[in-house]
């Protein structure tokens, strides 16, 4: 990079005054949060992350330096979009995770579910079945959306979660792909995705902050 195309030590510092002060907006949407799903919190990480990767690219490029943290991208994950410019039709894929923590909570709401559907009243059946019907029960109810909404109240924990918008030719037939629903799943068409991760933990983040006077690459 030539003399005149990198930034001055006015912008660095600039660039590092930036990332306090998203650094003190995040933290006090944190400290503010009025729930797991704050829209606060979230938007106040994506500042504090294009923030971090400003001064970054700024301090890398005047003093041949970097930061010893990173906001993971999924960006990063995928090739190059080589789908239509202006797509006719889209697909949406979802993929979300859980880990069953709590096998007597999910059976418990299993079983309220089949006795409220049953015609003859609680018979306790259900409960004995086991979690894999006790799976099908829960999300032969729920909408998927609703689940993810209420996973605690059903024994389940979070993990990663993803979206993809993918861009197709035009809708298929009814009933085409649902033998295999996935099997055509085309990373280079995807136009979008949106993740949730631990990757992403505001904790982790935190402590690289923590440590960034006392740890260099």
């Amino acid at each position: 990079m030539s003399d005149a195309a990198q930034p001055t030590a006015a912008e660095v510092r600039a660039a590092a005054e930036a990332v306090k002060a998203a650094l003190d907006r995040h933290l006090a949407a944190v400290e503010n949060r009025t729930g797991e799903d704050d829209p606060a919190v979230y938007e106040a990480f994506n500042a504090l992350a294009v923030a971090a990767e400003v001064y970054d690219e700024r301090l890398y490029d005047r003093y041949d330096e970097v930061t010893p943290f990173e906001i993971p991208g999924a960006e990063d994950s995928l090739p190059p979009y080589a789908g239509p410019d202006e797509p006719n039709a889209l697909s949406v894929l979802i993929r979300r995770d859980y880990a069953v923590v709590e096998p007597q909570r999910l059976l418990a709401q299993a079983q309220r579910i089949a006795d409220v559907d049953s015609d003859d009243g609680p018979d306790g059946t259900m409960v004995g079945a086991g979690v894999h019907a006790a799976l099908g029960v829960l999300f032969g109810e729920y909408e998927p959306d609703e689940i993810a909404s209420r996973h605690k109240e059903f024994g389940l924990e979070e993990g990663d979660s993803t979206l993809w918008v993918s861009a197709s030719d035009e809708v298929p037939e009814p009933g085409e792909w649902l033998s295999a629903p996935f099997e055509q799943a085309d990373s280079q068409r995807v136009i979008c995705r949106f993740d949730v991760s631990a990757v992403f933990d505001e904790d982790d983040l935190g402590q690289d902050l923590d440590d960034l006077d006392e740890v260099r690459r």
